[in-house]
């Protein structure tokens, strides 16, 4: 039986959990403690020496410890409804859009957030290694973050969803992204109706409460 390590208020394994509430399959689920950083102890290492949520233990005891790579395992197993696209270019576009979402709009939040929060002082970066904070990539991530979000507003001028014309998993990373950026209040503004119009469609879809 496959086993889902997740931790209930943390950004990344939602897109999991929002993944796998599309398709309509639940998997037995332990709760990581990130916040007591039960991730750092051992047993946790032993499941993924890099210490993060979200991990997927397959039957055989193979670990998948990436988004991308636990989406895929269980697209391949359940292609329907469709997440990672129906032909080569819907697939290419929705993996293109996913890995500009993460990298322009995800990595600056976590910029902002593990460098500004006091909990995180020598936690400024997922893994095992402890690394300081520092200040000045506060703003920086403010910055990098509102562009991509404006960069988004006009893309979906012109397109209903992410990736083209239905829910994929771009979406879900671009809805889970605008749900964090909320924690260190960076919000939707007024003039990006776009972005604001495609957010209102895709949470009111089920799966967002995931």
């Amino acid at each position: 039986m496959m086993k889902f390590y997740d931790c209930q208020p943390a950004p990344s394994p939602r897109r999991v959990r929002i993944f796998l509430k599309e398709k309509g399959i639940e998997i037995p689920t332990v709760q990581i403690d990130l916040g007591n950083k039960e991730q750092l102890g051992d047993a946790f290492k032993a499941i993924n020496p890099d210490c993060t949520v979200p991990v997927l233990k397959l039957e055989d005891g193979t670990c998948l410890t990436e988004i991308l790579a636990i989406c895929h395992y269980i697209e391949v197993l359940h292609p329907e409804p469709c997440l990672l696209g129906r032909d080569a270019k819907e697939q290419a576009l929705v993996l293109m859009w996913n890995a500009k979402i993460e990298q322009l709009g995800l990595l600056a939040l976590a910029e902002m957030f593990r460098n500004k929060t006091k909990g995180m002082s020598s936690r400024a970066l997922t893994g095992p290694i402890d690394f300081e904070q520092i200040p000045e990539l506060v703003e920086r991530g403010r910055v990098r973050a509102e562009a991509f979000m404006a960069r988004l507003n006009e893309h979906l001028s012109s397109s209903d969803f992410i990736a083209g014309d239905q829910f994929t998993l771009a979406d879900i990373t671009a809805l889970v992204m605008i749900d964090f950026a909320k924690w260190s209040k960076v919000m939707i503004q007024d003039d990006w109706l776009h972005l604001q119009r495609w957010y209102d469609q895709v949470c009111v879809r089920p799966s967002a409460g995931a």
